[in-house]
Parts: C-alpha cells; sequence; structure tokens
C-alpha cells in the first residue's frame, strides 16, 4: 500500500503529465450582458472584496493543490509567497500526513512564513473525521499554517476509485458540526470535482458551516487520477472504475445555481479566466479558485504563478468594465443569459 505521502507526490505528477480535466462545467452556457456605455473608468473599477473576515484585492483563493512531502516544501512556497504579494487567499490539501509524521510539518508550514498575511485555509478530509480526527487535529492543522479558516474536503467520489479509498461515510455531517461549534475560526466545506447539491448546501448551512466551495464538475477529474494511478500499478479493475465513473457530478455552474445558502460560496471546478472569475460572482459566488493551470507554474517559479494571477485579475477587471460595474457588489447584480445544457438543468430542477 502506497504511503500518504508519495500518493501526494503522485498525485501532482499525474495532473502535471496527463490530461485530467473534465471539460463541462457550464460557464461556456453562461454570458455576461454586455454593456456597449459602460459609464465607468476602467481605472477606478475596484476588484476587492472581502472573505470570511479577510480583504482580499480580487475575489480569488489558490484552492487546495497539495499536502506535506519534502519535495513539494518549494510548490508550496511559490504558491504561499504569490497569495502574499496580491494579497489573494491560499488553502493548502490535506494536512493528514503532516499531523501522522510531524517530520512532514515543514513542507507545509512554509505556508505561514511565506504568506503571513494571506488569508490562509488549512484542509482535513472528511472521512479521517470518520476515523476519529476531531478538535485536536483540526487545530494542530490550524497551527500548522497558522490558518484564518479551517477546511473539510469532501472526496468520496475520489476515495470511491482510490486504491487506498476511505468510503465510510457515516457520521460526517455530525462531526462537521461539532467542528463548526467548536474551532475559534470560520470552517469551509469544499467539493473536490463533484459539486454541491441544494440539499448538502443547507445542510451544511444547518450545521453551522460559514462557507461552501461548490468545486464542481469541470475542472480536475480524480476519477482520471485514480483510474491512471490503477493503471500504472496494474490493477485493471480500478482502471476500469474510473473511467466509469469520470464525469460524474454536479458542473460547477449547475451547482452554483443549486445552492440557495445564506453564507459565502467559492466557485472552483474549471474556472479557467477572469470572465469565468466574473461569471461566478455574477452567479452569486463570492470567491472564485483556479487550480490546476496553476500546478506547472509553481514547479517552475514564482514568476510565473504571479503572472498567471495577475492575468486572471486583468481579465476580472475588463469584464467589470463591460459590464459596467464599479464593485463587486454591482458584478453581483451584472445581468447574464443562461442557454444551453445548464438552462435545460436549471429548468429542470425548478431553481
Amino acid at each position: 500500500m502506497m504511503k500518504i505521502t508519495d500518493r501526494k507526490l503522485e498525485h501532482l505528477y499525474v495532473s502535471k503529465k496527463y490530461d485530467v480535466e473534465s471539460s463541462a462545467t457550464g460557464f461556456e452556457d453562461v454570458s455576461l450582458l454586455h454593456r456597449a456605455l459602460p459609464e465607468v473608468d476602467k481605472d477606478s473599477v475596484d476588484t476587492t472584496t472581502v472573505f470570511l473576515g479577510k480583504e482580499l484585492d480580487f475575489p480569488f483563493v489558490i484552492p487546495a493543490i497539495t499536502g506535506g512531502h519534502p519535495k513539494l516544501r518549494d510548490v508550496n512556497r511559490r504558491l504561499a509567497l504569490a497569495a502574499e504579494r496580491l494579497n489573494v487567499g491560499i488553502g493548502v490539501g490535506s494536512q493528514r500526513a503532516a499531523i501522522e509524521d510531524g517530520s512532514l510539518a515543514g513542507s507545509l508550514e512554509v505556508v505561514a512564513e511565506s504568506a503571513p498575511n494571506a488569508l490562509k485555509i488549512a484542509n482535513l478530509g472528511a472521512p479521517q473525521l470518520v476515523e476519529g480526527y476531531g478538535v485536536d487535529e483540526a487545530n494542530q492543522a490550524i497551527d500548522m499554517i497558522d490558518a484564518d479558516v479551517f477546511c473539510i474536503h469532501l472526496n468520496f467520489l475520489q476515495e470511491a476509485i482510490q486504491l487506498e479509498g476511505d468510503t465510510d461515510s457515516d457520521g460526517v455531517i455530525n462531526s462537521i458540526e461539532k467542528l463548526s461549534n467548536e474551532l475559534d475560526i470560520p470552517v469551509m466545506v469544499k467539493e473536490t470535482g463533484a459539486g454541491i447539491s441544494r440539499p448538502v448546501g443547507r445542510l451544511l448551512e444547518d450545521a453551522g458551516v460559514d462557507a461552501i466551495d461548490v468545486a464542481g464538475l469541470g475542472g480536475t477529474d480524480w476519477t482520471i487520477i485514480e483510474s491512471i494511478r490503477a493503471r500504472n500499478e496494474g490493477n485493471r479493475f480500478k482502471e476500469s472504475l474510473g473511467q466509469t465513473f469520470s464525469g460524474w457530478g454536479i458542473p460547477t455552474v449547475s451547482s452554483l445555481l443549486e445552492l440557495d445558502v445564506d453564507i459565502p460560496v467559492m466557485a472552483s471546478g474549471g474556472v479557467r479566466s477572469g470572465i469565468d472569475i466574473a461569471k461566478s460572482i455574477a452567479l452569486d459566488a463570492d470567491v472564485a479558485g483556479v487550480a490546476l493551470p496553476l500546478v506547472k507554474p509553481a514547479t517552475e517559479n514564482i514568476d510565473q504563478v504571479t503572472n498567471y494571477l495577475n492575468r486572471l485579475k486583468e481579465e476580472l477587471k475588463i469584464a467589470m468594465f463591460l459590464t459596467g460595474s464599479k464593485n463587486i457588489s454591482e458584478l453581483k447584480e451584472t445581468p447574464i443569459v443562461i442557454t444551453g445544457k445548464t438552462r435545460e438543468w436549471k429548468e429542470s430542477r425548478s431553481l
């Protein structure tokens, strides 16, 4: 059985080498209404926002990309430095391995060292809550990166395909409620590529969660990653399961339309441009995140990471200008047009 640390490294390797992206985000079905007379000075467009108590220069959080491994220290450092320079948020991958083996903590502690002022999001998986992880382990994860937010990721689709998968989800919502009540910082719950439905969103809100990341279908498809890993290990059965369930889930845009909650929402899963960020905000998200396109830059140098983020910010600013939106609040109110399969989904769900 592969060690957790080696698995984290292999996940990053597969993500970088293979095509592991789904294509059903729904962003292609959403159009922002162009305003031929914006009546706005583009230079005065204000992209700043506040998310879970922290002001961001634009509504963006680097999502969880990788967890603890000595060879990933520089990846985490570059991402954290970029978050600090651009004043955006940053999440880390699962901290389970670093909690179980303290010698791995340094590859994540670098996030606190490199981004002392940025919004930082700690992370543990829902399967670990079933195994007995609770407030003590959550606080270890929080202290490790001096986190402002604690995140619980839901990845049961991935776990069902993964060679080493944990598929017991019985009691997770009770554990989430306990953490929401007992931790001193906001608690966020995120999916990992399969989206959040309206009933689950309401269940999480009722449990006291402070924010939700829909992390919908359309970005990194973890069933593809696990299928490739299974193939490389010679496990044809698991490889076949991964192929069968590739494309399972709720597309990101449909998930944003599904949700009906009064807590902040993050959009991730196939967000690939500043226009997609603008569409997400117009669909009532509060921030957005991009993971897969940052993998290659983060393994190379800091300038590539910051250049990519600066481009996203400028694309967002232009989209806001062309919709006549002076700030993020006005962007939330900008008209949108929904067509195609997303419209069919919306109508079939009576949303």
